[in-house]
């Protein structure tokens, strides 16, 4: 058993050293790796279910299978919510963040409620019998709940830099805003994911009419701060 428990802590240690690498981001996801990785999970357990039918794939190794995907999933969503939190520590003060209930309240309620039924899978505060599937499983939850309260819909103007789900926007990487319309505001950014890569992207965010001042204000005046810098990088690239 103490051999299954030492692999578990180590998959989950190598869980947590895979989330906190920036290898994922929301904005490399499209439809289709959306949909090919939905069908080779489907696939997967699909034919997991039909082994564990017919008897090549016992409760016995089940279990164990199962507990190792549920460690690393907990340790990958811990990993990932660490570097969410070290990118709000290294991007300096907020300096505007659209707020709502929807955005402020709600996420932060269902990473509660994740918590919560995450401790109560695990059984330590139950009559239950304290199993590693519970355990692990429960762990699981509670780091996807860890991860849904760092997680921001909207993007966050900081005073070093904006940070966008999970991608962080150094001043001098931001190129040009504007207003796409009335309540909709577009920012160009620069991307460099390794030393022969630079590529420019978009998002798109709303931005209520009465704060359409605040933002201008914020955004001219880190335009101007990082000019130099934003001057050099462009420069370097075209090189």
């Amino acid at each position: 058993m103490w051999i299954l428990n030492l692999f578990l802590f180590l998959t989950a240690i190598a869980g947590v050293f895979v989330g906190y690498q920036p290898w994922f981001r929301f904005d490399r996801l499209n439809k289709n790796n959306v949909l090919n990785g939905s069908l080779i999970i489907l696939f997967v357990f699909t034919l997991l279910m039909i082994f564990y039918t017919v008897g090549f794939f016992p409760q016995s190794v089940a279990a164990p299978f199962m507990m190792i995907l549920y460690s690393f999933l907990a340790g990958f969503f811990f990993g990932y919510a660490a570097r969410l939190y070290n990118l709000r520590s290294e991007s300096g003060q907020v300096l505007y963040q659209y707020r709502s209930f929807w955005i402020d309240h709600a996420p932060n309620l269902l990473a509660v409620a994740l918590i919560l039924f995450g401790i109560y899978r695990t059984a330590v505060l139950t009559d239950q019998a304290i199993t590693g599937i519970r355990v692990s499983s429960g762990l699981s939850l509670v780091s996807f709940g860890v991860f849904t309260w760092t997680l921001k819909a909207v993007p966050e103007f900081r005073s070093k830099g904006v940070i966008f789900l999970d991608r962080y926007i150094l001043w001098e990487e931001v190129i040009s805003w504007r207003w796409v319309s009335e309540e909709v505001l577009g920012m160009e950014y620069l991307v460099e994911e390794n030393r022969d890569d630079g590529r420019i992207k978009e998002f798109s965010t709303t931005i209520p009419q009465e704060e359409r001042k605040e933002i201008e204000t914020i955004l001219k005046s880190k335009m101007d701060e990082y000019a130099e810098e934003r001057k050099q990088r462009l420069l370097g690239k075209e090189d």
